[in-house]
């Protein structure tokens, strides 16, 4: 938490190469608690640096190894009445295996087009198309 009480916290947009079509793929996580979908992403430790709550919140929630990538966009809004902020990078996988936990039951690998429309919030739809600039730029 923030000085002015805003709750910090971090994630990745989640990304691999297809094994058959080499075609981009996201990764989402079902949240049951909320029965939502999101990116892998979670509150920070106190004193834990951003990129690194990141990286480890990612494989907490997918069983997946990443190389991170560029900083994405910030997420600002408001959590239970108290303001949140994520920050997001994008994030390479480079393997694990998936567990289903109490905290998301079930990951999906989505082109992102189908990824914008499964993500529940429109605010992480906008980091799809950060990713997309950052992977294909000009």
């Amino acid at each position: 938490m923030s000085g002015d009480g805003t709750v910090l916290a971090a994630g990745c947009v989640l990304w691999r190469r297809s094994a058959t079509a080499g075609t981009l793929e996201l990764c989402l996580v079902h949240r049951p608690k909320y029965d939502d979908w999101s990116f892998p992403k979670g509150k920070l430790k106190r004193g834990e640096d951003p990129l690194a709550g990141a990286l480890r919140e990612v494989e907490e929630e997918t069983g997946q190894r990443c190389a991170p990538g560029a900083r994405l966009a910030t997420a600002r809004y408001l959590a239970d009445g108290r303001p949140k902020q994520v920050s997001y990078w994008s994030a390479e996988a480079l393997g694990g295996r998936f567990e289903p936990g109490r905290e998301v039951d079930r990951i999906v690998w989505l082109p992102p087009d189908e990824a914008r429309e499964r993500l529940t919030q429109p605010r992480d739809r906008e980091l799809v198309d950060d990713l997309l600039t950052v992977l294909r730029p000009g």
